[in-house]
């Protein structure tokens, strides 16, 4: 089992954004992280996962930690009703981000993925705070101001 950790960040929204994650496997830890000039936070969220899961390794379990509802919701329950409707929310509009929810979507459907939600900026001693927050530090280290 891999464990996966992924935050994204805006310098206002929109704005200059990062994009960060860790994976940990086997007590070893892998980061990156990226920006892009103009964005938003939720773009950012997304390109965090997908990154993430591109760089992963594809032949065992992966539980993917996010402190994004928009990302965590996304994929496991709304991502069902946009698809069956055309890509139309259920408020009759098109799905935001839907060339980034079409790879997320891809990505699940290859991998076994377990979409897991943490809040953020915690400071308690557990290791899902330590490594979010480590996400966290990534994706807004990665800001181009």
């Amino acid at each position: 089992m891999i464990k996966i950790y992924t935050d994204g960040a805006c310098s206002g929204n929109p704005g200059p954004g990062g994009w960060g994650y860790v994976i940990v496997e086997n007590g070893k830890i892998y980061s990156n992280n990226g920006s892009v000039s103009q964005t938003t936070n939720n773009r950012m969220e997304l390109t965090a996962a997908i990154k993430a899961l591109e760089s992963a390794r594809k032949d065992v379990s992966l539980y993917l930690y996010t402190d994004s509802t928009y990302l965590q919701k996304g994929i496991t329950e709304w991502i069902v009703n946009w698809k069956k409707n055309n890509w139309i929310t259920s408020s009759k509009k098109p799905v935001s981000n839907k060339d980034l929810w079409i790879k997320i979507d891809q990505l699940n459907l290859e991998l076994d993925i377990e979409w897991k939600w943490v809040k953020a900026h915690q400071s308690d001693n557990s290791d899902d705070t330590f490594y979010n927050n480590m996400a966290d530090e990534l994706a807004t280290g990665a800001i181009h101001k």
